[in-house]
């Protein structure tokens, strides 16, 4: 009996320290303390203003709530750097009278990432993702900080997975 309580508890050890390495936001395990994103210079033929600051806390922010990694300004063991390299604006579908009925915003961002600890981590990659919106409406205010909205959350997770992931 005793003999049984043992290997059940080896087993229930074993069990739970397979466990000790996942976590919920998918990131692998960190060997590093801080980060820090550089500002992500907005070098696109058409410049929207104010994109490039909304995309670097847009990805600060993702990191931060994602990881407990603390920000820096200097020195931070994973760097972010890069551009914003594309903003373009596309018609996708037309209308009878050859009017745009459905057109599509797309930015496409170059990343440098640095593992200051693990040089093997390091890449250079262009992330890019659209949306799609209505042929009529302006891309401004509300439309403009929608599709940024999206857009911006699938670069910045794109972005986590590739550094931090690894998927």
């Amino acid at each position: 009996m005793k003999k049984t309580h043992y290997i059940v508890l080896i087993l229930i050890s074993i069990l739970l320290n397979g466990c000790g390495a996942y976590n919920f936001t998918g990131a692998k395990p960190i060997d590093a303390k801080t980060f820090q994103v550089n500002y992500f210079q907005n070098n696109a033929d058409l410049i929207e203003p104010g994109i490039e600051r909304t995309f670097t806390l847009a990805l600060q922010d993702l990191i931060q709530n994602q990881t407990n990694l603390n920000l820096t300004n200097t020195g931070g063991e994973l760097l972010f750097e890069g551009e914003i390299t594309e903003y373009r604006i596309t018609p996708m579908t037309a209308t009878a009278d050859q009017t745009a009925a459905q057109n599509r915003l797309t930015i496409s961002v170059n990343v440098r990432f640095t593992n200051r600890n693990n040089e093997e981590d390091d890449f250079e990659k262009r992330f890019s993702f659209y949306n799609d919106f209505d042929g009529n409406a302006q891309l401004t205010g509300t439309q403009l900080t929608n599709s940024l909205d999206v857009i911006f959350d699938r670069i910045t997770q794109d972005i986590f997975n590739e550094a931090l992931a690894k998927w």
